[in-house]
């Protein structure tokens, strides 16, 4: 997947025009939200270093003679009194190296998200979407006709989130074609046009389900969020 670049003030501008051009058409009021990434995910790393250093363990348990032997070698020891204690400093000791190592590792952030379960990403995207919707959207509106299209560019996902007069009429499924048009785009790198073909999508849909009244008001801000 290409590199996603931070948004030019052009890009701003088109997703802004998209927004508004969508909302002549409809009762709905689009938010939109662009996020580096939605979440850092320090646990993960935890428990990676926190395996990582299980299993150096384990290896180290299975093979005790073998590795106890090889550090004899390398330090130069000969027939080496190998103690409780000192077992168990050398255990505590490869743990202590093996957590810090893989925890260092994981401070690149490409090598952490790699990581991180695609179910789990998924989870934190939605409910990271959810939270911005709540706060920004969700009954921010008369008729309730707020829609959330959320990117978090780092995990490589989206999420559309719509307030009640909106999720009571359009099925969830409804929203794959915006996803796949902005999904398309985003692939290449291309993150304002990716936001601009799937505001055109939600565009279709809202004015399908919710055509715009004579009365509208454009009552949520047309510009794009970034977090």
């Amino acid at each position: 997947m290409a590199h996603q670049k931070a948004l030019t003030d052009a890009d701003r501008d088109a997703i802004s025009a998209a927004v508004a051009a969508a909302e002549l058409r409809s009762a709905g009021e689009i938010v939109t939200i662009v996020t580096e990434r939605s979440d850092r995910y320090a646990d993960v790393a935890l428990v990676w270093s926190a395996f990582v250093a299980f299993l150096a363990l384990s290896v180290l348990a299975l093979f005790p003679d073998f590795y106890l032997g090889l550090i004899d070698q390398v330090l130069g020891n000969w027939e080496t009194l190998w103690t409780p204690r000192r077992i168990f400093a050398l255990a505590v000791l490869v743990a202590t190296i093996k957590f810090t190592a893989m925890w260092l590792l994981q401070l690149w952030a490409p090598l952490r998200l790699f990581l991180v379960p695609g179910p789990l990403k998924h989870a934190r995207v939605r409910h990271r979407a959810i939270t911005l919707f709540r706060v920004g959207a969700e009954r921010r509106t008369t008729g309730r006709t707020g829609i959330l299209i959320y990117l978090s560019e780092a995990e490589h996902r989206a999420e559309i989130v719509a307030d009640e007069a909106i999720a009571s009429q359009v099925r969830p499924e409804e929203w794959g074609e915006a996803m796949a048009a902005m999904l398309a785009q985003i692939k290449e790198g291309r993150t304002a046009a990716g936001m601009v073909a799937a505001i055109g999508k939600v565009g279709d849909v809202l004015a399908r389900h919710l055509p715009r009244m004579a009365d509208d008001k454009n009552e949520l801000p047309d510009r794009v969020i970034e977090v």
